[in-house]
């Protein structure tokens, strides 16, 4: 419709905590109105993406439970999220933004089980820190937009602040621009927090780029020869402050230039902003698309095929049965079947 559609930046969630004691087992157990990644001492926790799927909301949001145990570390530890519209307050399908609220949330629970038989809980409450990163959007249909000027180097880390404070002291980066946290899920009814029973999505494989021509001055199109859900890394070096457009498509116009038509109303469009340091490398964290073709326009020089690379995901559901037969044909009718049902 006529409504004019707000994107918000990804907030970045920290909570600091000390290990004291050997530990026999940690579990973090995290869901989220919206999508979470979890963040433990550096690392990003488990390998799955737009976690906890789609439900409606109101009635029952999933968990998923992951073991932790080896990244935990004696003495001070960092606990982070990272949220991201999802289907909770991004857009679906043709009805648009916020069809179950406007605040994303994330829920998390971590359990320390230590070798004397105690335990401890570090769980999401008023004592996190939050602020925003280089997300400055993030949408399903609508792509992402990140700018890396305003990424946060070890914002999961335990050390983080300390290393602000000294960068703030140089003019750098001001610690207080992380603030306190809003609790309180904002939904009306309170829904049923189950584990998630399916296949999470995985990064299954990755397609490198076959061709690449330029069919517009300045405007370079990447062919992936097969049509897939997913996103592409992307490898370029630039100046700070270079907008790199990434544009998807299943098709091209006559020209060679991607077609869009099909897509109605969804943007999809993924926007690099580089930090200007050398080569960078991005993935999108919280959008995918269905293509083969991606246009990209604002790289400063002629980009290689090395720039982009397909990064297919789905649910990891394992294929049980194969097909092969003495017609072409309909093996490729087959391997169409089989792609449509992943990208699906």
């Amino acid at each position: 419709g006529g409504k004019e559609k707000t994107y918000l930046p990804s907030p970045h969630l920290r909570k600091e905590f000390e290990v004291d004691g050997k530990i026999v087992r940690a579990t973090l157990y995290a869901t989220a109105q919206g999508f979470a990644e979890m963040h433990l001492n550096g690392k990003r926790v488990g390998d799955e993406y737009f976690m906890p799927g789609w439900t409606d909301y109101r009635k029952r949001i999933y968990y998923r439970t992951y073991d932790v145990t080896s990244m935990l570390e004696p003495g001070a530890n960092a606990l982070g999220a990272i949220l991201g519209d999802g289907w909770f307050r991004g857009n679906i399908s043709i009805k648009g933004q916020n069809q179950y609220g406007k605040h994303i949330r994330v829920k998390a629970q971590l359990q320390i089980d230590y070798a004397d038989g105690g335990s401890e809980v570090i769980a999401s409450d008023s004592s996190w820190k939050a602020s925003f990163g280089p997300i400055l959007e993030s949408d399903m249909q609508a792509g992402e937009t990140y700018d890396a000027r305003k990424q946060m180097p070890g914002w999961d880390r335990s050390d983080f602040l300390l290393r602000s404070a000294s960068a703030a002291t140089a003019g750098q980066v001001d610690e207080s621009n992380w603030s306190a946290v809003n609790v309180g899920s904002a939904l009306q009814a309170t829904p049923l927090i189950q584990a998630y029973p399916g296949v999470p999505v995985r990064k299954t494989q990755e397609l490198p780029t076959l061709t690449l021509n330029e069919p517009q001055p300045g405007k370079y199109v990447f062919d992936l020869g097969q049509n897939f859900s997913g996103w592409i890394r992307l490898k370029v070096k630039g100046t700070a402050g270079e907008k790199i457009v990434m544009r998807f498509g299943e098709m091209l116009n006559a020209d060679g230039t991607v077609y869009t038509e099909n897509l109605r109303s969804a943007r999809v469009t993924d926007t690099y902003i580089c930090k200007g340091d050398g080569e960078e490398t991005w993935e999108p964290h919280f959008t995918f698309h269905g293509f083969r073709y991606v246009e990209i326009t604002g790289f400063s020089a002629k980009p290689n095929l090395e720039a982009v690379t397909g990064i297919v995901i789905h649910s990891d559901a394992p294929l049980t049965s194969s097909f092969e037969c003495s017609n072409p044909m309909l093996n490729q009718l087959h391997s169409n079947i089989v792609w449509g049902q992943l990208s699906n």
